[in-house]
């Protein structure tokens, strides 16, 4: 792929298709979303609206950061909190499919509503092709994905536009270094559309987000130096028995996963030396209220997938 091509069709093909219209995009913080925002601004100028949706469930201080980030390039970036709407849906669900749906319905809601809002006509999204092949062939739904499988977006008010759907990641870091983005940005590992949700197995609480998201600081903390392709914490649905402060508790068990791949469409367990492991366990153990046991993930895809659910 030549990538300046690429961005030059992709900021005529977006400029052609909005006409003078508005557009939006759902911006994460992710790669593939801040290179369709960056195509977009290019194509658009201040036509584009991008917008962060505080869903409760992403990393820690992701909103302001991914606003910082974009503030630097020119882009202003709209921050909502609907962390509320996301919760009430999510409660009660435990299977994976369920979940990964219910978030999909509610984010594209959300998202039409901001559209009609905003006086937009378009919505950018950065669908790759892992999302496609993953959903297609059945392995998980990916919430991104919609007119693929047959899934009609007019329901939601939306025309969406996906200009990276045909790449792979090391692809779209290519089409971003082209575009000058930051490296924090280019480089940055994946984190999945429906966030901590995907590494909690079990019901998605605020309460269980919280301890979710204060073992991932921890875990990408401590795995940074090793530059892995993603590492997270898990939250499991089991409990396990514990000592704590010399008297018996009942424990929630943090799974850390760190993996090596190329294309996300394979990929293996990161060689994580002992000490880092210990170390690990115990600021997990120490810093996330209620953990009891921390356990470490050698299993490659295939046969797991990388997220849990």
């Amino acid at each position: 792929m030549d990538a300046k091509q690429f961005v030059d069709e992709k900021t005529e093909e977006i400029r052609q298709t909005v006409g003078g219209q508005r557009a939006l995009v759902a911006l994460s913080g992710g790669v593939d979303s801040s290179v369709v925002a960056a195509l977009g601004h290019r194509a658009l100028g201040d036509r584009l609206v991008a917008l962060f949706i505080d869903d409760g469930l992403m990393r820690q201080d992701e909103g302001p950061m991914v606003a910082e980030a974009f503030a630097t390039l020119g882009i202003e970036v709209q921050i909502q909190d609907r962390s509320e709407q996301f919760f009430a849906v999510l409660a009660g669900i435990t299977d994976p499919e369920e979940k990964r749906k219910a978030f999909r319905d509610t984010f594209y809601k959300t998202l039409g509503a901001a559209v009609r809002d905003s006086g937009a006509k378009f919505m950018l999204q950065g669908t790759i092709a892992p999302d496609i092949l993953e959903t297609k062939g059945g392995v998980k739904t990916q919430h991104n994905v919609l007119e693929q499988i047959g899934l009609d977006t007019a329901v939601y008010g939306l025309a969406i536009l996906e200009p990276l759907r045909e790449l792979f990641k090391p692809q779209v870091r290519e089409v971003a270094r082209e575009l000058s983005l930051p490296e924090s940005i280019a480089e940055r590992m994946p984190f999945p559309g429906p966030g901590l949700a995907t590494r909690i197995v079990g019901e998605v609480t605020p309460e269980r987000v919280a301890t979710a998201r204060a073992a991932t600081v921890i875990v990408e903390d401590e795995l940074s130096a090793l530059q892995p392709f993603q590492c997270m914490a898990v939250l499991l649905s089991d409990r396990a028995t514990g000592l704590q402060d010399g008297k018996r508790i009942f424990g929630q068990i943090i799974v850390v996963r760190s993996v090596e791949s190329e294309d996300a469409m394979t990929a293996t367990p990161t060689e994580v030396e002992w000490d880092v492991l210990r170390r690990i366990q115990e600021r997990i153990c120490a810093e996330v209220p209620g953990v009891i046991k921390v356990l470490y993930d050698l299993t490659p895809k295939p046969p797991s997938t990388i997220e849990y659910i």
